[in-house]
């Protein structure tokens, strides 16, 4: 007697409910290292899973967004912006029936390969290290190698994809990766420019009002306003796109925050500072190979990766916390610590 399993009659659905653009589980282009297919779950809801309990997603919660160290409880960190993007896309998804588990999983993993202090990090890691350093091709490098003491995820091509095109300069392959894209950076002017006026450094009334009168007068109508926009515009059509008058507004809203926010010296005082910590540890484990975890070394013994390599993959994993701790171990004198 032939029995279908729960997987096999999830993709069943998949091919007679989605929208004839969207990505189905199973026609993907499948895994590096081919595995058994689970009886209960599709490929990307599986991939999902992977990433949601791994050690690199949990370290996001202690990872700055924007705002370095935040004296109160609610501004946002990179956990808690990675899980807005994956709420983002899936209304998204859903009410375009593209593939919601694809969607979920890319968002989910798009900045697993975050540094310390947000893009302060990032820039300090690309300019000290010969081989530089991308938080997007990182969080690829995380889910391939890094996880799983150099094993990876073993997660899908769409997913992979999606992680590593999520970025304005690059397009992902899927619709569902499209979605994140966008849902990326609606995520982070959305909630940026909510923690801005948390904190005084923005009030409603120095957004331009040509943008306020196209997006609207409030975060939550400006938020509603891409997100209703994004699925009117790309109902029944291989896209994802918007309205050239809310995609304009959405550029001139990133600029004014690209000028008033990520640049403001009144949020940025601190960066400087944590620059300085991470090439510190950066130039600290080049010349101490001794201290790095046996798990880096064996990337270097076992793959041949370059010692700058690994060395990025190590500091670029540690939280702010572990970053500020690691740092006060090396280099302050133990008689200073209680001080601190």
């Amino acid at each position: 007697m032939l029995t279908v399993t729960i997987r096999e009659q999830l993709e069943q659905t998949e091919k007679e409910y989605l929208s004839e653009f969207a990505s189905l589980s199973s026609e993907s282009r499948g895994r590096d290292y081919p595995e058994e297919e689970c009886d209960i779950r599709p490929v990307y809801q599986r991939d999902r899973d992977r990433i949601l309990h791994s050690k690199s997603f949990r370290r996001l919660k202690d990872k700055t967004q924007v705002f370095l160290t935040p004296e109160g409880d609610h501004y946002r960190t990179r956990l808690t912006h990675t899980l807005e993007v994956s709420q983002n896309a899936r209304t998204i998804a859903k009410a375009l029936k593209l593939n919601e588990d694809l969607v979920e999983a890319i968002a989910l993993g798009h900045d697993l390969g975050h540094t310390p202090f947000g893009h302060a990090g990032e820039r300090a890691l690309n300019d000290i290290s010969s081989c530089g350093f991308e938080h997007s091709e990182q969080s690829v490098r995380v889910v391939e190698v890094l996880e799983k003491d150099g094993r990876g995820l073993n997660l899908t091509w769409e997913v992979r994809d999606g992680i590593l095109n999520h970025q304005t300069k690059s397009m992902p392959s899927t619709l569902e990766g499209k979605i994140v894209r966008l849902s990326d950076k609606i995520a982070y002017i959305h909630h940026d420019m909510d923690d801005a006026i948390k904190a005084g450094v923005l009030c409603e009334d120095d957004i331009p009002k040509e943008l306020r009168n196209t997006l609207g007068n409030t975060t939550t109508k400006r938020f509603d306003k891409f997100v209703h926009d994004i699925i009117t515009n790309s109902q029944g059509v291989n896209d994802i796109r918007m309205s050239d008058e809310v995609q304009q507004a959405m550029v001139d809203m990133r600029k004014f925050m690209f000028e008033n926010v990520y640049h403001n010296p009144v949020v940025k005082h601190e960066e400087g500072k944590a620059e300085d910590l991470v090439k510190s540890l950066y130039a600290f484990y080049m010349e101490h190979t001794d201290k790095l975890p046996e798990k880096y070394v064996y990337l270097m013994n076992e793959r041949g990766d370059s010692l700058e390599r690994v060395v990025c993959d190590y500091v670029s994993t540690m939280s702010d916390k572990y970053a500020i701790n690691q740092f006060q171990k090396i280099f302050m004198p133990d008689s200073w610590k209680d001080t601190v």
